[in-house]
């Protein structure tokens, strides 16, 4: 039944409702209505899982790891010691150091990269969505950017811009010196790219990175899709034209990536292993070839201990390649180091899974490394490359 608006003439002529108003509030109306639907018909999905905090267990300690003491037995030399101070034979060992805890509550920290002009380390939180500034200065800790898109790897190109891969947004993209994002790829040939991983810049200005399908393949580090690429490649972003070329095709799942000093090495991880069981768990190594953009000459550099896989790696200014370890055996969680033939010098352990890692600190000496839920670092007797 329909009941009819019947006004008096005490309210038509303004001792109650006026009618104007009633007319104009109507279409004002009618106007959100069409408003609302428009917006719903554009809305989309939440960009990732955003900031769920761990706060049923009281965080970490932050600091020197339990029973740590001088020399720290959680660096172990492969090599018998000729002297008794210290793991002999390995550049982990900086004299009076240990491994610390420098800041924690992630739910799985990854790609941190270091900014020598403010001090300060950023890295990926990637399940929360967030990429974390640490400040070595006086320990701070803080958001830089929420949402990150699921940021995974991060980097720094010659100009001190912000390289950052990521996982829902299914692209490479740079934070310019004014805070503006610029995507430096979300496709190839077409089609949109899985979710790239980790990425490094050369010299000139070109940028490296790897596409797995780790961030499409759920809602918890990214937004589960169907993948577009038919491989996960190895791609050039060339730096004047910005043509996006594929460099590497026969890859498992490829993953952290790094130059060698002279950039005339590239070395990439595969972490196959975690899509079955006899799929690779390794670094592998190619020659490059800079200027006309191609890789050649892949051999296995290093083999991981399956389950265990690595999926970070960075290079000290000797070529000796620094690598993650996790996932695996809880007593191979931490840091390999190998010489630039291959050979294992020594390991640094850590007690979660490591995911990433890299140089820092005005000496460059300082290893930051990113172990799943907190961010550890330790002095090492070497400096890092801090090349991307």
């Amino acid at each position: 039944m329909t009941t009819s608006l019947t006004l008096s003439d005490s309210q038509q002529q303004g001792g109650g409702f006026d009618r104007r108003k009633i007319l104009t509030g109507a279409a004002a109306l009618a106007a959100s209505a069409v408003t609302m639907k428009t917006a719903s018909a554009a809305s989309v999905a939440p960009l990732g899982q955003t900031a769920a905090p761990t706060t049923a267990s009281p965080p970490l300690p932050l600091g020197p790891l339990s029973g740590a003491r001088y020399p720290d037995a959680r660096l172990e030399s492969m090599k018998k010691p000729k002297v008794s101070f210290g793991p002999s034979g390995f550049p982990a060992f900086a004299g009076t150091m240990a491994v610390e805890r420098v800041a924690t509550g992630f739910r799985w920290a990854e790609g941190p990269v270091y900014f020598p002009a403010g001090r300060y380390v950023l890295f990926s939180d990637i399940p929360n969505n967030r990429i974390m500034r640490f400040t070595e200065d006086d320990g701070h800790l803080s958001v830089y950017r929420q949402p990150s898109m699921n940021s995974n790897g991060n980097t720094i190109d010659r100009e001190g811009r912000l390289i950052t891969c990521e996982h829902s947004g299914r692209r490479v993209t740079r934070t310019e010196l004014d805070g503006s994002i610029t995507i430096i790829a979300d496709k190839y040939n077409g089609k949109k790219l899985n979710s790239p991983n980790d990425a490094v810049v050369a010299a000139d200005g070109s940028i490296w990175f790897c596409d797995p399908a780790y961030g499409i393949g759920g809602f918890y580090e990214g937004i589960k899709a169907d993948a577009e690429q038919d491989k996960k490649n190895v791609y050039r972003v060339d730096p004047k034209s910005g043509d996006i070329k594929m460099v590497v095709d026969d890859f498992v799942q490829p993953n952290g990536l790094c130059f060698s000093p002279d950039e005339k090495k590239l070395y990439i991880c595969d972490t196959g292993f975690t899509d079955g069981p006899d799929n690779p768990s390794h670094i592998r190594v190619f020659d490059v070839d800079l200027g006309a953009g191609k890789l050649s000459n892949s051999k296995v550099f290093a083999d991981m201990p399956k389950p265990s896989i690595t999926d970070g790696l960075r290079c000290d200014t000797a070529g000796r390649l620094w690598c993650s370890v996790g996932w695996g055996d809880p007593n191979e969680d931490g840091v390999r180091c190998y010489t630039a033939e291959g050979d294992l010098l020594g390991k640094i352990h850590i007690p979660e899974t490591v995911a990433n890692l890299c140089f820092g600190g005005q000496q460059r000496n300082r290893l930051y490394i990113c172990g799943s839920s907190s961010l550890y670092a330790v002095y090492t007797s070497v400096q890092g490359a801090m090349k991307p």
